[in-house]
């Protein structure tokens, strides 16, 4: 199992390499939120509530196999006439298929980015150019949840997806285990944000994470998550909070400063 997380970990950096550094790109926009929500993260209509509504489909690059879901970036549009310093930041909810842009953002974080009144301007241009950089999810007064989908069954069946996941970072594996035993079995991820099994114990279930920060990766523990009267459609608070920070070296665009 050593053996495994390292080489998980070591590849798992490879691929998320300098998330902090600042790309360049162009940004797009639908019309409908709905479009985002009910994408391939799995998030459903719970979307719509995230992040004020300011969310994103992400290319492949930057969804990861659904590993990006949930993952926060801010992105300012280029043209300084047009839009501001700040930009907006997004939420990732979806998969952008479309390899012109690097993200397609709902009409309401695509018009976040204008400058005051500027707007509708800026939704008449269809597509800007871009730079954008990964940035922290903060939910400072929220710990990491667990809701548990509606296809599950008690016992044996669970499926689930995290809400909340804090910090700048990925899920890349998920464990569960009885609470007060050491027989782990784990969760596979079925698509996007969704992860499952159908060899879960009865009674109440505690959960550990792997999470990865740029190179590094750590185990999250959460001792006492689901009751052993779990149910489909309830969302859980895991007791823990997510907050790790990228910490690879991405000389010499590290600094986090937008020029």
């Amino acid at each position: 199992m050593a053996i495994f997380l390292c080489f998980l970990f070591l590849a798992i950096s490879y691929a998320t390499a300098c998330d902090r550094c600042v790309h360049q790109s162009k940004v797009a926009y639908f019309s409908r939120a709905s479009a985002l929500s009910s994408g391939a993260c799995g998030y459903g209509s719970m979307a719509t509530g995230f992040n004020s509504g300011h969310l994103a489909g992400a290319v492949s690059s930057l969804y990861k196999d659904g590993s990006g879901c949930g993952a926060c970036f801010q992105i300012r549009c280029k043209d300084a006439a047009l839009c501001s310093r700040e930009g907006t930041r997004v939420i990732v909810t979806d998969l952008n298929r479309n390899n012109q842009t690097d993200f397609v953002l709902s009409s309401r974080a695509f018009m976040a980015m204008a400058n005051k009144d500027m707007g509708r301007n800026i939704l008449k241009q269809g597509i800007v150019e871009v730079e954008y950089k990964r940035v922290p999810c903060e939910y400072k007064n929220q710990n990491l949840a667990v809701r548990v989908e509606e296809s599950s069954k008690n016992p044996n069946y669970l499926a689930i997806k995290l809400l909340y996941q804090g910090g700048q970072t990925e899920v890349v594996a998920i464990d569960f285990a009885k609470v007060g035993s050491s027989n782990w079995g784990f969760l596979s991820r079925n698509h996007g944000a969704v992860w499952d099994s159908d060899r879960v114990p009865s009674g109440a279930l505690q959960f550990r994470f792997v999470i990865t920060a740029g190179f590094d990766g750590k185990w999250i523990w959460a001792r006492n998550v689901l009751p052993e009267d779990w149910k489909p459609g309830m969302t859980y608070d895991s007791g823990v909070q997510i907050t790790d920070i990228a910490q690879e070296g991405c000389s010499p665009c590290d600094d986090g400063t937008w020029k």
